[in-house]
């Protein structure tokens, strides 16, 4: 999508079959509400040389098949200022969505608020945002695409706010235009992969994959179930240990199939979110998005066997929630020796993180189904552990603390840290017996606990 690309070009490279929803009725004086001298002349120009009567054209389409509520700005009339009827044109495509049932599409280009309305323009955000925050609580996805450029009250709302944010590459993104930055900002930070970077945005996509990857995203997000998603099979050893400290050891072994393995074998079409929307992202660390698991829309939430950072415990969380929005159930893989616990971590907030993750999966009503591929490493891996519904693998361990720091910290030498690991019964059909997983998946053996759990008890992990 070339910059500056008018609002019903962009339209065309999406759908084939809009339709323009009906403006509101009303109208301002000649010059506005502040009466602005020539404000009334400069909107005729703009009407004419763009052949819109407003910033933004909103209706339906279907795109990619999915019928949905398309918001695009159109940057030549006034660069994409928002208005009072901005404004009027951007709630009433809300309450459609949310009478219609229909997600949200926008493609924003806009340079803020409309200064020759003053704060009359600048509360239109407050409108905005309880448009998005009503449609949000009726259940209905939003999806955000970033043009050149989108930054002030356009990227603090409709931008940043909603569900998933696309972007497109090289789109100049901030909250801060680029006449009211410092006169020594790094340009740099102002780019739409700026911010995916910084896990404010999901990902960059090139203009001509984006019918595609928005009709992906809107498959996705539109598919509600209620039925929990089933454990995956094994990828690797079929035999359980026979010791604890064997346990370890196979976790830790590089030949053990990791996080992506797990997600390829049981989801197709798959696509990734990214960051915590607070300036951090651990796309090294926890992989998220969501899934097709048969015919129904799975969202994933998975270690990689690092150590887990506070931006990953905190977009975890934030899949979590979206998904317990949309009525979509979730698979998280544990699979980390713990959380990070340098210096660097304390200062992003690690407690606080993984206390925002135990709080996503414990108030979740959505199914959530976790497996133990791996290492489960403390309260770093239990954070994503669903309650009642996790699993593991022959090739995993779960433990309160590593052996070697158990060992350490009862004054043990280091010959004992084997003795340690058997005595805290960290092996797979170990958590089975002391009722901590329901299962072994893929176990010769195939050791259960279904039985310790007569429906639904919120008292085991």
């Amino acid at each position: 999508m070339p910059d500056r690309l008018p609002a019903r070009a962009a339209i065309a490279l999406l759908t084939d079959d809009f339709t323009e929803l009906p403006a509101p009725a009303g109208g301002s004086a000649p010059d506005g509400p502040l009466g602005w001298p020539g404000y009334g002349a400069a909107r005729a120009r703009a009407a004419e040389r763009t052949g819109e009567q407003e910033s933004v054209v909103c209706g339906t389409a279907r795109v990619a098949g999915t019928p949905a509520v398309l918001i695009v700005f159109e940057f030549g009339f006034l660069g994409g200022s928002l208005g009072e009827r901005t404004g009027d044109l951007l709630v009433a495509a809300y309450a459609h969505a949310r009478e219609h049932r229909l997600p949200v599409v926008s493609l924003v280009a806009t340079g803020g608020s409309r200064m020759q309305e003053g704060m009359l323009a600048l509360t239109q955000l407050q409108r905005v945002a309880r448009a998005s925050a009503l449609t949000r609580r009726a259940g209905l996805p939003q999806i955000a695409v970033l043009r050149d450029p989108t930054t002030g009250g356009g990227w603090a709302t409709l931008g940043a706010g909603a569900d998933v944010v696309l972007a497109l590459p090289g789109a100049q993104v901030g909250f801060a235009g680029s006449r009211v930055r410092p006169p020594d900002a790094d340009p740099a930070a102002y780019t739409a992969e700026a911010q995916v970077a910084a896990g404010s945005a999901d990902a960059v996509v090139r203009p001509e994959e984006l019918r595609d990857t928005l009709g992906r995203w809107l498959r996705l997000l539109t598919r509600p179930s209620a039925e929990p998603a089933p454990p995956p099979p094994a990828l690797g050893a079929t035999e359980l240990p026979a010791t604890g400290w064997e346990a370890v050891r196979r976790a830790r072994s590089p030949r053990r199939p990791r996080a992506a393995a797990y997600l390829d074998a049981y989801l197709t079409g798959r696509l990734p979110i990214g960051g915590d929307r607070s300036g951090g992202a651990d796309p090294e660390g926890m992989l998220c998005g969501f899934g097709t698991h048969g015919e129904r829309t799975v969202a994933f939430a998975a270690q990689t066997g690092t150590a887990t950072r506070p931006a990953g415990y905190r977009t975890a969380a934030r899949l979590v929630r979206l998904a317990d929005r949309l009525g979509i159930p979730v698979l998280t893989l544990v699979d980390t020796p713990g959380a990070a616990n340098d210096a660097a971590a304390e200062r992003q907030g690690a407690g606080a993180a993984i206390a925002d993750l135990f709080d996503a999966v414990a108030a979740a009503r959505t199914p959530v189904t976790t497996l133990v591929i791996g290492e489960g490493g403390s309260g770093g891996a239990l954070a994503l552990a669903a309650p009642g519904r996790t699993w593991a693998t022959p090739d995993s361990y779960f433990s309160v603390i590593a052996p070697e720091m158990a060992a350490a910290i009862l004054k043990r030498p280091c010959s004992e840290v084997e003795l340690t690991a058997d005595q805290l019964r960290v092996r797979p059909q170990d958590l089975v017996e002391l009722g901590v997983v329901r299962g072994v998946v893929g176990a010769e053996s195939d050791r259960t606990s279904d039985h310790l759990f007569p429906g639904t008890d919120d008292r085991r992990p």
